[in-house]
């Protein structure tokens, strides 16, 4: 016999069905709870950002500290052990934070020393891993499956927390493009090494090992590349209607990268950098807009991030681990980081006081505390006690080596003075007339200053059509003085709207006797 449909009721139960279902997770009245709690939780921890500033301090810690403050232990008592959810939202944090560091890294910059980073995040993570390993299992006598577990954890940097620190030092090229580079490809290997170390079993060979770490990461980088140029080209022939559209889809096509290369079992966060950097190199539309929309999706994925792992840790249970975790994290500082930045630079002709900076700036960040969880989730023994090390390690460590940074940067003279900023300019698409407008801002710095129009020497098909100054708008002159702080509007065809913008940088960092269409290196990045 056919199951007869049920007929609902629609009278006794009809004042019943306008109350919240008995076990739902969620109702309004929840909603309205967790957005206020939320929006409180973001007002200070972007407050918190001026305090940190100020100290020196990354601002990880303040987010570390504003989730303890709320679990169990804290004042707002929140019983918070999920490390599966954890792991979930930490991934997805990583996703975006590599992709607004894809976003921001110069190919310009990373070009010059793309071989040495590139040694630095895969032999320099093996040395680390071997030595921390080493240090983890004979001195403070754990086993070795936890030993090379937190090798693994810990050997993994976080570009964030270097740059938060060091961003007030402008410091050569080489080191900024080293540090950045070596953080977004040191992150893949480093999640291969500890799910394989987590992995129920015995560890494969060495060598098996091997080899499926270099076809993860060929699959992440082809996937990552293909996606990201494929992105770029198609953000840049097709004119989307409104310009907030701008942002989305380039995170979206990041986040696609990430998507792919996880699901072809290669390395999703190989190939969500990259693909970002790709996107970010490509000259898109409204492109202060999309770093905007994109550092602001970073901040909230940090802030997330690090409140949820505050939530995660209880402090009660850190007493017994702090020694171990101050033993190790002695062994990784001065040990296992420098040996690995020696054994990978040296064969570069690194200069000895850059090898000295990039060893001190290996801070820990985000990455290892996440990865932390990967051991408890699988069930490795011992996993809570590797967690609570890892987390104290960095914490303590950070507190130490952040604070030291620029003290050691100017130490050892790498921080030299102010250079010549580089221009903001945003393209818009005129798709109909085939042509860009490019809005130019004239930083404080910009060698632009004191430029006439037609010192800017554009090409043909490209002009100053409109200056905006202390807030008044006028038709230049081609002798008109352009000074700081001025906003240009320039028009220019599609056959020559890359050499104009060429141009343009070029005059921002050499003045008036910049070379000829501006073709120097300098002025081929955003």
């Amino acid at each position: 016999m056919a199951p007869q449909p049920r007929v609902p009721c629609t009278c006794a139960a009809a004042p019943d069905a306008r109350q919240p279902r008995k076990g739902s997770l969620l109702t309004v009245h929840h909603l309205d709870q967790l957005l206020l709690v939320c929006s409180l939780v973001l007002l200070v921890a972007v407050a918190a950002v001026r305090i940190s500033s100020r100290s020196g301090l990354p601002s990880l810690l303040v987010y570390l500290g504003i989730g303890i403050a709320m679990g169990q232990d804290g004042i707002g008592d929140i019983h918070f052990d999920n490390t599966e959810l954890t792991q979930v939202i930490g991934y997805a944090a990583l996703v975006v934070i590599l992709a607004e560091g894809g976003l921001g890294t110069k190919w310009t910059e990373v070009r010059p020393v793309l071989s040495s980073a590139a040694t630095l995040a895969l032999a320099g993570v093996a040395v680390s891993v071997g030595v921390t390993a080493a240090g983890a299992h004979y001195l403070v006598g754990l086993e070795w499956r936890q030993a090379f577990i937190i090798g693994a954890v810990v050997s993994s940097t976080d570009a964030a927390a270097v740059f938060s620190v060091l961003r007030r030092i402008p410091l050569p090229a080489r080191v900024t493009g080293t540090l950045e580079a070596e953080s977004g490809f040191n992150d893949a290997p480093v999640v291969i090494l500890v799910v394989a170390f987590s992995t129920a079993g015995p560890v494969e060979h060495w060598y098996a090992l091997v080899g499926e770490i270099a076809l993860e990461l060929a699959i992440g980088a082809a996937i990552g590349l293909a996606v990201g140029w494929l992105g770029s080209w198609g953000l840049r022939h097709v004119a989307l209607p409104a310009s907030g559209l701008y942002p989305i889809a380039v995170l979206a096509i990041a986040v696609t990268a990430y998507a792919a290369g996880a699901l072809a079992h290669g390395s999703g966060f190989l190939a969500v950098y990259l693909a970002a950097m790709v996107l970010g190199n490509a000259k898109l539309p409204h492109w202060p807009a999309t770093r905007g929309f994109a550092d602001g999706l970073g901040w909230i994925a940090q802030i997330g991030m690090f409140v949820l792992l505050g939530l995660l840790v209880t402090p009660h249970e850190l007493g017994d681990d702090v020694w171990p975790a101050l033993i190790i994290g002695l062994v990784l500082t001065m040990v296992a980081r420098p040996l690995s930045v020696v054994l990978s630079l040296t064969p570069f002709r690194v200069p000895w006081q850059e090898q000295t900076l990039m060893s001190w700036a290996g801070l820990r960040g985000a990455v290892p505390i996440i990865l932390a969880t990967i051991p408890m989730v699988n069930g490795v023994t011992g996993s809570r006690r590797v967690f609570n090390i890892v987390f104290v390690l960095v914490v303590v460590y950070t507190l130490v080596q952040g604070p030291t940074l620029p003290w050691l940067a100017r130490t050892l003279k790498l921080g030299g003075g102010p250079e010549a900023a580089d221009l903001g300019i945003e393209s818009a698409p005129l798709e109909r007339l085939r042509g860009h407008l490019l809005s130019v801002a004239i930083p404080a710095e910009s060698k632009m200053h004191g430029v006439e129009v037609n010192e800017l020497r554009l090409p043909a098909g490209a002009a100053v059509t409109l200056v905006v100054r202390d807030g008044k708008s006028f038709v230049p002159l081609p002798s008109t003085v352009l000074r700081r702080g001025d906003e240009l509007l320039v028009v220019a065809t599609d056959p020559v709207r890359d050499a104009a913008e060429r141009r343009l940088r070029a005059v921002g960092r050499g003045g008036k006797l910049a070379g000829w269409l501006g073709t120097d290196n300098a002025a081929s990045g955003h």
